[in-house]
């Protein structure tokens, strides 16, 4: 044991650090050193915040709008949410239903300490986000994580969920549009969950931060299924990071029932108080204008993800599925020769290749690696290149 570390709680030192962000250190280091590094590694949209919310956010600060707010959030704001969900998706909320939070990632952390107790269980499925399994093992719950594959798309079977369910299972977390693999759940996948959550009496927790992102199909809210009692067991959670490329705004949220949205606010009341004042503004006017750069910027990425997804599936011993949604390419690394494990792969792709990717293992679907087209042509365009390079160079040794 280091020096000091015999401070540090045992729930602490349990923690797996995000591999996202270890790799783009990495990266980082070697761009610093003058490296030509290409990161894929970043799940960050690369264009800038649309101007009017900028604007927004500089006559907040001009107004002096920089004192405390209420914790969960300001009531135009709240408002807002209420009415995109109302216009976009047809679902009433009243602004009690909700919380304003420190981004997507605060909203996921709060409502798992509200709402396990040590030993419950939460399932979800694999490859999964980085940060679901620590965060529900912070809360004392135990993740239980149902495999997916690529064969059929990284959807989910509901066959599998079902006997994924315990007496100790007190959730089923969704992810559509999902990160890592970019899938979009259909409809009927998404009502036989809703059905099992009925049958069992369990909550259902739906990220939904890539919502506004998707190219292929039809992302469907959760509380939108037509089962009576579904709503009412429902949280969503999303935000302005992805869809408005605000992700260093951090400005977050979750709809829901209003005892647990109630027991979320609490909880931050003694954690962080409010998400910051002037990125509730800049929120707010990123809900409540037409902002024309957005369906750009949404065109633009899946233009990239076509060109992306034709690279990488022409590798020979690569397979990789058409992402529905989201900026993310899930491969499948095991079909190349002498293959170890993924971590390996992208350590080694980084070093040799200078070319930053995420090792599946942080999604727990060793064999893989995450690529983000979240960058611009050239770049994915040079990267492919020097993955292909790669992988030669691996098939001739």
């Amino acid at each position: 044991m280091t020096e000091h570390e015999q401070w540090i709680s045992g729930r602490v030192r349990g923690l797996m650090p995000s591999a996202t962000l270890r790799i783009n250190t990495l990266a980082k280091e070697y761009k610093a050193q003058g490296k030509p590094v290409l990161s894929f590694a970043t799940g960050e949209p690369d264009f800038p915040t649309p101007l009017p919310i900028v604007e927004a956010a500089i006559k907040a600060l001009q107004a002096g709008k920089t004192k405390y707010t209420p914790t969960p959030g300001i009531p135009e704001l709240r408002a807002a949410i209420v009415r995109r969900y109302q216009e976009k998706y047809g679902v009433l909320y009243d602004p009690d239903a909700v919380v304003v939070t420190i981004g997507g990632k605060q909203a996921l952390y709060n409502l798992f300490q509200t709402i396990l107790n040590p030993g419950d269980e939460v399932v979800f499925f694999s490859p999964y986000w980085v940060s679901y399994a620590e965060q529900i093992k912070l809360a004392g719950g135990v993740p239980v994580a149902v495999q997916t594959d690529l064969t059929t798309g990284f959807i989910p079977d509901p066959g599998l969920v079902a006997s994924a369910i315990t007496a100790q299972t007190k959730a089923i977390l969704i992810n559509s549009p999902n990160n890592p693999t970019g899938a979009v759940y259909p409809r009927e996948v998404l009502q036989s969950l809703a059905e099992l959550a009925l049958k069992h009496d369990l909550l259902l927790i739906s990220d939904e931060i890539y919502e506004d992102l998707v190219y292929t199909g039809v992302h469907t809210c959760l509380p939108t299924l037509a089962l009576s009692g579904v709503k009412e067991r429902t949280v969503v959670v999303s935000g302005v990071s992805k869809s408005f490329s605000m992700t260093g705004w951090r400005l977050g949220w979750a709809v829901g029932p209003e005892a647990i949205i109630k027991g979320m606010s609490d909880l931050q009341s003694h954690a962080t108080s409010n998400a910051a004042s002037v990125s509730q503004y800049a929120a707010l006017a990123a809900l409540t204008q037409d902002l024309p750069e957005l369906a750009n910027m949404a065109m633009t990425f899946q233009e990239r993800r076509e060109v992306m997804y034709d690279l990488l599936r022409a590798i020979p011993g690569l397979q990789v599925a058409l992402p529905q949604g989201a900026f993310y390419l899930f491969v499948d690394l095991r079909g190349l020769p002498g293959f170890q494990n993924s971590e390996t792969f992208c350590r080694d792709l980084l070093v040799e290749a200078l070319v930053a990717t995420v090792p599946g293992e942080a999604f727990g679907a060793p064999g893989h690696m995450r690529l983000s087209y979240a960058t611009s042509r050239a770049d994915i365009e040079e990267g492919c290149r020097r993955i292909a390079a790669f992988v030669e160079k691996i098939r001739g040794e």
